[in-house]
């Protein structure tokens, strides 16, 4: 039975705090893992939360103990007038972090509006440095853009400012060095991902994935040791390492090859208002219908409890079990 006065806790007693919003299946650029360059069929925008609706549940879920906020898309700037969210969000009482993942395209233009609303964390999507394969990863021509934004955010004093780099194997082992000396020299955490099961096109196999232990040597051989990072955050996604000379930090999320499934603090809502408790789920659970049928909180409540309680043990990507998810990554939300 679903426990009705404790923290947000599964069958494995794993707390949940950690929640990740939506707001947008629609993006600018179309990463060949993630989108296909045409005929992308988005949501209408009837479908999509509003702000309101979107307040209203991050209300429910912080009276439960969530504390964190990220959000996600599609590429959340997109949405107009984001900073008006942002706003609503950093005055619920009891949210503690509030972050923000980006393709950074339009971070220049939207930084100092989204500073003034009260945001200060960002996760930056950057793969690579180099102009020619930025434009064959993302089917456009931003890396200019791109840059421009985090020089934007660092000017404005965004901080923590962190850059997101999915590993293709055979594609960007030129840029694994490069990215890590670009955070060096600029005081931000690259964080390498994994190449994931979650593509819109199945272009995904265990093969094309560039493991963290490859991507460690890499990193080793071109710059110098790496050492596991001091009393870690152990329900944190990234593995965290420093660099032995002082260099700063770094980050591997390795869900293929070292799933951190069983200290897993999230839950997700998309931005048609479905609640997940997995990035990987294969079920998902209907909120908005109760957001816009005018149900109570308690109600809104149960629900969120209910699903946290049925939360899997792990998406198993490694065995003959897993599933891929029916909707793409851009649909459910980074």
């Amino acid at each position: 039975m679903t426990p009705a006065s404790t923290p947000l806790i599964d069958t494995f007693g794993r707390v949940h705090d950690n929640l990740r919003i939506s707001v947008t299946d629609r993006c600018n650029i179309r990463c060949f893992y993630c989108m296909p360059e045409d005929g992308v069929q988005f949501m209408q925008r009837s479908e999509i939360l509003t702000f309101e609706e979107i307040e209203h549940f991050a209300r429910v879920a912080v009276s439960l103990g969530v504390n964190k906020i990220r959000i996600t898309g599609g590429e959340p700037l997109v949405r107009k007038d984001l900073p008006v969210l942002v706003e609503k969000l950093t005055a619920i009482e009891g949210v503690k972090d509030i972050a923000l993942t980006t393709n950074g395209v339009l971070l220049a233009e939207q930084a100092e509006a989204l500073y003034a609303a009260g945001l200060r964390r960002l996760n930056v999507h950057l793969d690579t440095l180099d102009r020619e394969r930025f434009h064959q990863i993302t089917r456009r021509d931003d890396l200019p853009r791109v840059l421009a934004g985090i020089d934007r955010a660092q000017q404005l004093g965004f901080g923590p400012i962190k850059i997101n780099a999915v590993a293709v194997k055979n594609l960007v082992e030129p840029d694994i060095v490069p990215l890590a000396r670009f955070g060096r020299e600029r005081g931000i955490e690259i964080r390498y991902i994994e190449f994931m099961p979650l593509d819109a096109q199945g272009l995904w196999d265990h093969r094309k994935v560039l493991l963290t232990d490859e991507m460690i040597g890499l990193l080793e051989a071109g710059i110098g040791p790496l050492e596991v990072m001091p009393d870690p955050d152990p329900r944190a996604p990234a593995l965290e390492y420093r660099w032995k000379d002082g260099g700063g930090a770094i980050g591997f999320i390795a869900s293929v090859s070292r799933p951190f499934c069983l200290n897993c603090n999230r839950l997700r809502i998309t931005s048609d208002g479905k609640l997940r408790y997995c990035l990987f789920a294969i079920e998902e659970t209907d909120v908005k219908g109760l957001l816009r049928g005018n149900a109570g909180d308690d109600a809104i409540r149960q629900v969120i409890r209910d699903v946290v309680w049925a939360k899997w043990q792990g998406h198993e990507i490694n065995t003959a079990k897993f599933v891929a998810p029916p909707r793409p990554m851009y649909s459910i939300g980074g």
